[in-house]
């Protein structure tokens, strides 16, 4: 087992989804593996004959570092697979990737991420990458752990307040792409100046999010699973803590808030299903009148449907009552009709903790 954890330690080739460094050109090679890297793609479609009369996509999409993806087009007639490593057009010079879906699965994969579709901005598949290209990558991947420990020191000697998260060579070592995040704008040009001089190479510094941070960093939820950031999500979507309230959640920072300090990603997940339950739910701030007294709202139980109220004038006891039930009172109401209590229609009382004169359990009987 340690020598399994070792290995994966020591592979700087496992952010691109390889079990190991290259060592010469295969058509497929056998060193990409699934589940080796972030945001991996399944070829759902792999082995489902596709009808003769259908055109072959002429398109795949390539992988490099982490979270960092894009399609390519290939010559006509050029037949690539999933693991090939191939050398891509770059701006300048030429970059090395793998493949990672080819066919129908690339075709649908492209119409969901890139919504204006442009032909002559789609940059080209060179080759299968030769020795001498993978001799310049696997030196230039060497790089990135040196240049990401001189680049923090050289950072703190000159006090910028930026963060730097990730620093990804090119294919052909001639230019590196380095990832910050800063919360307010900075002045970088002295930095690209002595990182150009330090490295010889050409400097692209590109500020991302927190969001984007946590999923190239990766890591385990809360939940115990692997970050949805740095598996499958690409496109973030806003979260806000109506949210948090539509799903009658607590707003505690401590728990809603993800890696990244932000809400958490999975608050959009359910909150489709609980805006479509909560619409079989009368409003909240109408007051039930009773003969007893009148009552106001507290708590509501979406999946159950079940609303809890107390009485104004004795907010010790909160009754649960089904959302049928409030919509009869509600309806009554409207016509000046009062029922006695609310205790004829609530099957759940629960007393409220009061912390001057200690704690007081209340009845907790569950619905018939």
């Amino acid at each position: 087992m340690d020598e399994n954890n070792d290995k994966i330690k020591n592979n700087i080739f496992l952010t691109r989804g390889l079990t190991g460094a290259p060592e010469q050109n295969q058509r497929n090679n056998p060193l990409f593996k699934h589940g080796c890297c972030k945001l991996d793609s399944c070829e759902w479609l792999n082995g489902i004959n596709i009808p003769s009369q259908t055109e072959k996509f002429s398109y795949v999409e390539i992988r490099f570092k982490n979270s960092h993806k894009d399609f390519f087009k290939i010559s006509d007639g050029y037949e690539l697979k999933v693991g090939d490593i191939v050398a891509v057009e770059a701006s300048p010079g030429h970059d090395i990737g793998i493949v990672t879906l080819t066919g129908e699965t690339a075709r649908i994969q492209m119409r969901k991420k890139l919504n204006d579709f442009d032909p002559n901005g789609i940059k080209q598949v060179y080759r299968r990458a030769r020795v001498s290209d993978l001799e310049k990558w696997v030196s230039a991947v060497k790089r990135e752990d040196q240049t990401m420990r001189k680049t923090k020191s050289i950072l703190d000697d000159l006090g910028l307040e930026m963060k730097m998260n990730d620093i990804e060579y090119q294919g052909d070592n001639t230019k590196a792409i380095f990832y910050y995040t800063a919360e307010d704008r900075v002045d970088f040009r002295q930095l690209i100046k002595i990182l150009a001089e330090e490295f010889r190479i050409r400097i692209e510094m590109k500020q991302i999010g927190v969001r984007q941070e946590a999923a190239r960093i990766g890591g385990i939820g809360s939940c115990g699973r692997e970050l949805c950031c740095g598996t499958w999500i690409t496109k973030f979507q806003s979260v806000t803590t109506n949210t948090a309230r539509t799903q009658q959640l607590s707003l505690n920072p401590q728990k809603l808030a993800g890696q990244c300090g932000k809400l958490k990603c999975c608050l959009n997940f359910e909150n489709d299903t609980y805006l479509d339950a909560m619409r079989e739910f009368p409003e909240s701030k109408i007051t039930l009148k009773t003969k007893k007294g009148e009552a106001v709202h507290h708590k509501t139980d979406v999946f159950n449907k079940v609303m809890w109220y107390s009485y104004i004038e004795d907010k010790t006891n909160i009754m649960a009552i089904h959302i049928d039930q409030v919509k009869m009172i509600i309806n009554m109401n409207e016509k000046n009709r009062l029922p006695e209590n609310l205790e004829d229609f609530s099957k759940v009382t629960e007393k409220k903790v009061d912390f001057e004169n200690g704690f007081e359990q209340g009845d907790l009987s569950r619905f018939d």
